[in-house]
């Protein structure tokens, strides 16, 4: 039997009482990787509309193979419903493609990587005359610190975050 949740909307939406008010999310991956299609995977179930970003056009095709839908540049449209994860900071297009992605006024810009070392994305966008006000826009480490180590563990920890953050909780970003 079905208990009335009328004051509680998150207990009626867990009990599927009420329909979850998702709106219009769109995670872009950027560059095809292990992390990148765990990502996309988990952000379905999440409500997230996923895109990879994968600017070689040979990983791009590959990662269409796999059914993932792919863009090679940055699309035209991008706003605040858009979530982004650089998810391979070794990347020689990393401070371009960061810097044409900073164009837009994208919800959230995070880089995965070490806590414990500087980005390469700071670097690599302060000599693209980036301004520091959009290299701070760029958030590092991603993702909740709960000692993730396989590419399934870093995109769950890694949507949590974003989720958190979206929700306006703090949500365990800081290290």
């Amino acid at each position: 039997m079905a208990q009335n949740h009328e004051h509680d909307p998150t207990c009626a939406v867990a009990h599927g009482e009420a329909p979850a008010e998702i709106g219009d999310r769109t995670l872009l991956a950027v560059f095809a990787s292990p992390v990148a299609e765990f990502l996309l995977r988990y952000a379905a179930d999440l409500g997230y509309r996923g895109v990879l970003l994968e600017p070689a056009t040979d990983r791009a095709a590959e990662a269409g193979r796999r059914d993932l839908a792919v863009v090679t540049a940055p699309p035209a449209g991008l706003d605040g419903d858009v979530d982004v994860v650089v998810t391979d900071h070794h990347r020689p297009e990393l401070g371009s493609v960061l810097r044409d992605l900073l164009a837009h006024p994208v919800r959230w810009i995070g880089v995965m990587g070490n806590p414990r070392h500087q980005g390469p994305h700071v670097r690599a966008l302060t000599d693209l005359g980036v301004s520091p006000q959009d290299i701070a826009r760029v958030h590092r480490p991603v993702g909740l610190n709960i000692g993730s180590r396989t590419p399934p563990e870093i995109a769950l920890a890694t949507l949590a975050g974003l989720v958190a953050d979206r929700n306006g909780r703090p949500g365990g970003f800081d290290f």
